[in-house]
């Protein structure tokens, strides 16, 4: 059986089928369908009912694969991601269990939220994201950036609103 064949229903938790429900009911599955369909993606059903949608045309936004609800989906091929990564649904099904942990959206801004945490704190939007540690940042094919101190990117980042709002205004 190939690893990213549908799971036989008597293989599935019942947590598993829980989380299925959850993230329907909380209308994020179909959030996830329509932002692939939209995207041009084909999608077919995966393991632990979750469903895989690949080659998803718009470029935002990156990363190798997102999840939104229990869909999955990339611009590329999940055969060749999960050769490279053979850990890469376990992370994303994680994702996918914190979709429902959230009541679906709601996990949006608070994904953005930590991402942007994570870039205050490294330089980098997964390292120090909630989400992505939760998930498991290497079994999702990240790298633990250690924290920089705060104080130099806040004054390097206030320097920069100051020079943009003090730009002359063009003329038109």
């Amino acid at each position: 059986m190939n690893t990213l064949d549908p799971t036989p229903a008597d293989r599935l938790s019942r947590s598993t089928r829980l989380r299925h429900l959850a993230n329907w009911v909380n209308l994020s599955t179909a959030l996830g369908l329509g932002v692939a369909t939209a995207g041009g993606a084909g999608v077919r059903r995966g393991p632990q009912l979750l469903y895989l949608a690949e080659h998803y045309r718009w470029r935002f936004p990156t990363g190798g694969a997102f999840t939104v609800g229990d869909v999955v989906i990339t611009r590329h091929h999940l055969d060749r991601l999960t050769s490279r990564n053979p850990t890469l649904l376990e992370h994303e099904e994680r994702h996918s269990r914190q979709w429902m942990a959230c009541l679906g959206l709601p996990f949006i801004p608070l994904y953005l939220l930590s991402m942007g945490w994570s870039w205050l704190r490294t330089g980098d939007r997964a390292s120090r994201c909630f989400f992505e540690r939760d998930a498991g940042l290497a079994t999702g094919g990240y790298v633990d950036v250690p924290p920089r101190p705060l104080g130099p990117v806040l004054v390097k980042l206030a320097r920069r609103v100051v020079r943009w709002g003090s730009a002359p205004a063009s003329q038109t």
